[in-house]
Parts: structure tokens; sequence; C-alpha cells
């Protein structure tokens, strides 16, 4: 199989869904020529044309808009928002018009529409280009809500949400755009909305972890089993919303003991939801306290490396709140 970069799974995703249906278009903030500021779409305006990957103004609301109708009238579009960030002018038209269009209209009308956004810190990007807003969205019913952290699923999980008859966030680690590299199946294939997935076995606690933190949560396992012996178990969640509880509440059952690591502010952040099912349905299977390691209660991420480094969750933070997990 091919190894490719996180971004160009995600080009490739989408190059494919335009190939093959032509209901598909792509549209947001210089998507166009430019290649989007990530350059997520670069070359596709070129091979499909401006009537299919359209660059719009800097309005979110207005793109959301557009790709609501444009769904309601049976296309497929993409919506680009350039940063998370700037997706709150767009709140009320993903809240109120598309997450409830299904059940509002007793499902006579669907809504096929993609948000992508890349989401989360990493890159020095300071207050208005580093928010996680994934417990935002997750918390509405009527929307899906993705984040993929390997090539593999980032291209699967997209061709999926494309296929979707509902909306999905599709937020995108842009930390990791081109810093996590795997192989990527040739040809045809997708990857469902909804499931879990076990990336590493173990019997000592279970992490659980998504986009890049699940990233940097696999190099902190394999560091503590080099160096103490602790064999963790990590779940990639893939999907916050369906969330897959089966998985989460199987692999409790099985180690007795959960660090939850989100990159978003810890308070009300969405491993508190996971908390919440741990404890309210594997409570007799606990072996020591429900942990979550996440961003600090402040109000944006710093601008400076430093700060932005003691910020987030990183390696060795991981290791050293599993080592602390482990030997309660």
């Amino acid at each position: 199989m091919p190894e490719m970069t996180l971004i160009d799974a995600i080009r490739e995703a989408m190059d494919e869904e335009l190939a093959r249906d032509e209901r598909v278009f792509i549209t947001g903030e210089d998507v166009g020529p430019r290649g989007g500021v990530f350059r997520a779409t670069m070359g596709l305006y070129d091979k499909y044309g401006p009537d299919r990957v359209i660059d719009s103004p800097l309005a979110e609301l207005s793109i959301v808009g557009i790709g609501i109708g444009a769904a309601l009238a049976g296309m497929r579009p993409i919506c680009e928002i350039q940063f998370a960030d700037f997706i709150h002018p767009a709140f009320n038209q993903i809240i109120s018009e598309a997450a409830r269009m299904y059940y509002r209209s007793n499902g006579e009308w669907t809504v096929p529409l993609v948000i992508r956004s890349p989401y989360g810190g990493g890159i020095g990007g300071g207050l208005y280009h580093s928010q996680s807003v994934e417990a935002f969205f997750a918390h509405v019913p009527g929307l899906k809500v993705v984040i993929p952290a390997t090539p593999r699923d980032a291209k699967g999980l997209l061709k999926s949400a494309v296929r979707d008859p509902n909306p999905v966030l599709f937020f995108e680690p842009k930390k990791g755009y081109r810093l996590i590299r795997g192989e990527v199946p040739e040809g045809e294939y997708t990857v469902p909305i909804g499931p879990a997935n076990v990336t590493r076995e173990g019997d000592d606690l279970t992490v659980y972890a998504y986009g890049m933190m699940h990233y940097y949560t696999l190099q902190a396992a394999e560091q503590v089993a080099a160096q103490d012996g602790i064999q963790c178990e990590v779940v990639d969640i893939r999907t916050l919303a369906p969330l897959d509880r089966e998985t989460v509440l199987g692999s409790f059952r099985k180690t007795g003991k959960a660090l939850i690591v989100y990159e978003d502010n810890r308070f009300l952040g969405y491993g508190a939801e996971i908390a919440a099912i741990l404890s309210d349905e594997g409570f007799e299977y606990m072996d020591g306290p429900i942990r979550r390691l996440a961003g600090p209660d402040v109000p944006g991420v710093p601008f400076a490396h430093s700060m932005e480094r003691f910020f987030m969750p990183g390696v060795e933070k991981i290791a050293d709140a599993i080592r602390e997990l482990a030997a309660y």
C-alpha cells in the first residue's frame, strides 16, 4: 500500500468523490486556484473547473447556507471552513437548519452536507487559528462529528461522509496534515462512520483519544511500555457523534482504568462525556479513577510556541498521566 500524509489522503478522497458523483462540489474560501490555505484542494480546480470547485466570499454563514440549500436541491456539497475558529458565524445554520431538517420534515428532507475544517493547535496560530470546537457540535442531535487520526481513516471516513444522507462535520487536526503519515489502501474503499478503532492492545489501562492526541498517545504508549512495562490499550474514537459506546465500554471492562486525552479546554470538553458513560455504565469494572488530560481552562491557545507547548497535551504529559494512573 502507498504511504501518504493526512492532507494528501483528504485531497485524494475529494478527488475520487468529485470523479465518482457529478453532484459533488466544493466551496469555501480560497479553495479554487490557490488550493486552500493548507492546499487541501490543490489541483482540483484545474481538474474539475470553477463550477465544481468554487471560491466563496469570506462569509462562513453564506458558505454553509449555500451548502444546505444545494443539499436540499439534491447536490452533495463539501463546504470548507478555513479554520474551525471561524465556524461560529454559521452556527445557527448548522444547528437550527442542517441538524434539524430531517427531524422537522418527518424524514422527507435530507441534508447530505459535509463541512470540512482544520481544528486544534500546534502550529503557532494563536487565539484565532487554534481552537477545538468539536464538543459544541457533538452535543447536537442530527449532526455527525468525525475526526480522523490516520491517513487511511481520513480518506475512508471523508468518502463515507460525502455519501451520507445527513450533515457531517469533518474536523481535521491541522498539526498532523503533513506530520502524520501512513499506508492508504489502493482502489475504492470507505471507512464507516460510527465505529471506534482499537489501535493498540493492552491490559493495564485504556487511553481514549482522537485526532492529533491519538498520534501523541501512541508514542506515549510505546514509551511507557519500553521504560516501565505498562501495556496501554489505545482507542481512537474517530467518530465523536454518534459515539461507539460498545467499543469504549468494552475496552474499559477489559482494563478497568481509563485516561481520556483531548486538546480542548478540560471543563465540559468531549472527554467529560466519555468519563460519564464509563462511570454510569462501567462502574462495576472500575479499578481506578477515570482521568482526563486536556487543555487548561483559559480563553485561547497562546501564540508563543513555548506557551502553546505548555497548553497542549503532548507525549511526555500523556506518558506521565499513564504512569500515574497505572500506579493507582
